[in-house]
């Protein structure tokens, strides 16, 4: 390692060494000798992060700031454990007094109407991201629309879960993740009719472009509920492909469009599979189903 290291002179540079930021090491970038082993940093950030938005924000005080809590994680917490700084146990005066300093900090963390509106609205944004399997993006994007429909004065006189729910699924539409009306109102414990009158709504009122939904992905998710095997999966796909370059889709519903597909591709392939069935799973009635069906076959003769 020596011997290198005296061979090598351009390692004497800045520019030709790298730093290992998992080891701490500096390296030579022309011989791979090991300068140093350890890297003396004052700036050292403790919680790690994973990807480029949480690389921004870390930092030694906590946690990184949020849109999906109702102070956006600003806040301060006082400690359940009664002991001072070196871990002796207080005495009885100054309990009582932190018991009211306690008391009067949770009270003081949703003070107003919007604030209490917002930290109950995000506390069911929390429950409903791990039953839809939503990432964080999509949380920050709901929480984000949410927001907005609060200051405009649109809560008032409806639900909290309508208006998280339609916000839930505009944030969906937008990140081209499949997720149906139907499954966010199961989710919300809101009806249909309230959660697609609140969607449009906010639609209209803050002049949102939605993009469509991917039919593609909807055979996807559709084939996986139904368990049908991967080649009539693949089949299936291969001609909504076919579908959306005619120009057949458009204006159809597209979990309607890929049951109507999924159950002429089982037909196809001697998978038996009932109309209600596919019906039940993409959750469409079954005259939707039966007019699209219908509309391919005759549209489209290969499909038969």
């Amino acid at each position: 390692m020596l011997r290198n290291k005296l061979l090598c002179k351009n390692h004497r540079d800045y520019e030709f060494t790298i730093t290992d930021p998992d080891s701490g090491e500096t390296i030579c970038t022309s011989c791979g000798v090991v300068l140093s082993e350890r890297v003396s940093q004052q700036n050292v950030q403790e919680r790690r992060s994973f990807d480029a938005l949480q690389d921004r924000e870390r930092s030694r005080v906590g946690m990184p700031n949020t849109l999906a809590r109702h102070d956006k994680g600003l806040y301060t917490v006082i400690g359940k454990p009664n002991k001072d700084a070196s871990g002796q146990a207080i005495d009885n005066s100054m309990r009582v007094m932190m018991e009211r300093l306690r008391t009067w900090d949770y009270r003081l963390q949703a003070r107003t109407a919007t604030d209490r509106n917002l930290k109950s609205a995000f506390v069911k944004l929390e429950a409903m991201k791990g039953k839809l399997s939503l990432p964080y993006a999509t949380i920050e994007k709901a929480a984000y629309i949410y927001r907005k429909v609060q200051g405009m004065g649109m809560i008032k006189g409806r639900t909290i879960n309508a208006a998280l729910g339609a916000s839930i699924y505009i944030a969906c539409r937008e990140a081209a993740i499949t997720r149906t009306l139907n499954d966010i109102a199961v989710i919300s414990n809101t009806s249909y009719k309230e959660l697609a009158r609140t969607y449009r709504l906010i639609v209209l009122n803050l002049d949102l472009k939605i993009p469509m939904i991917d039919p593609i992905k909807c055979v996807s998710r559709l084939a996986n509920k139904l368990g049908i095997s991967e080649i009539t999966k693949r089949y299936a796909i291969d001609y909504m492909r076919v579908i959306s370059k005619s120009g057949i889709s458009a204006g159809k519903d597209p979990m309607g469009l890929a049951g109507a597909v999924i159950y002429l591709s089982c037909r196809n392939h001697d998978q038996a599979r009932t109309q209600i069935e596919v019906a039940n799973a993409g959750g469409v009635t079954e005259v939707t189903l039966r007019n699209r069906t219908k509309e391919l076959s005759m549209k489209i003769p290969q499909l038969n």
